[in-house]
């Protein structure tokens, strides 16, 4: 398999995502994801798509990631996740679909 590439956006954060066959390693701006988002909480969100799928182990991510805040910045890589493995295999979709991890949430800062 060659590496895929996807985008993930969510309020003011963007994710770019390359993808690609390995042990399950994500890497977030060279450091690994239990160090870039401390929280167990925000680690479930960025894996909710690879466990939906059952494929937590299969593939190596790397994620160039920025602006926002740290929730912003986990729901745009579970977004970006979502989008690469539809690219992968696009029969997970309808599954991705159902659990919410395909629709960009549109919601923005208003001006004041």
């Amino acid at each position: 398999m060659e590496k895929v590439n996807a985008v993930g956006r969510r309020k003011a954060a963007i994710a770019r995502v390359i993808m690609g066959e390995g042990s399950g390693v994500i890497t977030i701006n060279k450091r690994p994801l239990d160090v870039y988002f401390p929280s167990s909480i925000l680690q479930f969100i960025v894996k909710q798509p690879l466990n939906k799928l059952e494929a937590a182990g299969k593939y190596d991510i790397k994620v160039n990631l920025v602006g926002g805040g740290y929730k912003g910045q986990a729901e745009a890589l579970r977004l970006a996740i979502a989008r690469a493995l539809v690219k992968v295999n696009p029969e997970d979709k309808p599954a991705l679909r159902s659990e919410g991890f395909m629709t960009r949430d549109p919601r923005v800062v208003e001006r004041k």
